[in-house]
């Protein structure tokens, strides 16, 4: 990539708004979750087009489940170039799968008719939803004067229950706590620990990391991983062990940390990923659709059963609309 440097350079940018556009992301991903990126990238003088992809034949979004979203990244009058790098992949893949994409931004819609244009067969849906809170200006206190009463009660009556401890910096004695209330909470198996902590490592050494303990009698029993940067908190992780769950500590928590980003990391937007869970509604104030493209390559008879499959689902939901 430094050998192009306006390639080098796009990606750069990008790298500073963001942890799922940087390179150090995908290579996270290679090394501890077994996806191998493949950078397809178009160019026409300075201008780029990059999009992360995995797999062979059928390539998909080089993310996982840790990923918020993927996107192509677009240097200025890039998207033009997408048609391009559509049109090349044609000869590289039967078929490609994109997602979780954003399209507050554009990028599901600029990738759609790009792939449209380049001659696939494509079919959208949204796939997730995406909770975010535009801080707007407000205070810590605004922005909770205008939580649900429950959740400001809860806060009210649960204060002085537990001990709460920020962290901006990576501990692994603190980690090995998170993975032990992680593996006492409600969660499902954590899909790549490895992946995780070594993130949680290198954005603690870039003074990105925060994180938050609740200490019932010196006993730890919620925790909550977030990441600061680019005028964004993005919140990756929480977790607590069920029997502490009448002291509400998760919630305690999310207080704590969304008045240090607000108030004192001066975030403009808190992002709490991909998911529909209910908490999430207490503390967002937006949802945002998250699309998956299925692009299939009409050139190639492997992709003849499913884009039939997919030109009859499309005139059944026509005649349902109808």
């Amino acid at each position: 990539m430094q050998g192009d440097p306006h390639l080098f350079a796009l990606l750069s940018a990008h790298a500073r708004s963001a942890p799922f556009d940087r390179a150090e992301w995908l290579d996270l991903l290679a090394r501890h979750c077994g996806i191998e990126p493949t950078i397809a990238v178009a160019s026409d003088g300075e201008r780029r087009a990059v999009l992360a992809l995995s797999g062979s034949g059928h390539l998909r979004s080089a993310a996982n489940w840790y990923s918020f979203r993927t996107r192509p990244l677009l240097s200025e009058g890039g998207d033009g170039l997408l048609v391009a790098l559509a049109r090349d992949l044609k000869d590289r893949a039967w078929r490609v799968t994109l997602n979780p994409l954003p399209d507050e931004d554009g990028s599901a819609s600029k990738l759609e008719q790009a792939f449209t244009a380049a001659g696939w067969v494509v079919a959208r849906q949204q796939c997730d939803v995406n909770h975010v809170l535009a801080v707007g200006g407000r205070s810590y206190s605004e922005f909770l004067a205008g939580r649900p009463g429950q959740l400001r009660t809860t806060l009210k009556r649960k204060a002085g229950k537990v001990r709460v401890v920020l962290l901006d910096r990576f501990d692994p004695a603190a980690w090995d706590a998170y993975e032990a209330i992680y593996a006492a909470s409600w969660k499902p198996d954590e899909g790549s620990p490895g992946f995780l902590r070594a993130f949680a490592e290198a954005e603690g050494a870039a003074g990105r990391l925060r994180m938050a303990f609740a200490y019932a009698a010196d006993r730890p029993v919620a925790a909550q991983f977030w990441t600061v940067e680019g005028g964004a908190a993005f919140i990756h992780k929480l977790a607590h062990v069920d029997d502490a769950k009448p002291l509400s500590p998760g919630t305690t928590l999310s207080a704590a940390l969304f008045e240090q980003v607000i108030d004192r990391d001066k975030v403009e937007l808190v992002d709490f990923g991909t998911g529909n869970d209910g908490y999430k509604r207490d503390w967002m104030e937006q949802v945002r659709p998250r699309f998956r493209l299925d692009c299939l390559n009409p050139a190639t008879p492997r992709a003849w059963p499913h884009i039939a499959r997919a030109m009859f689902h499309r005139l059944a939901h026509g005649a349902q609309a109808d």
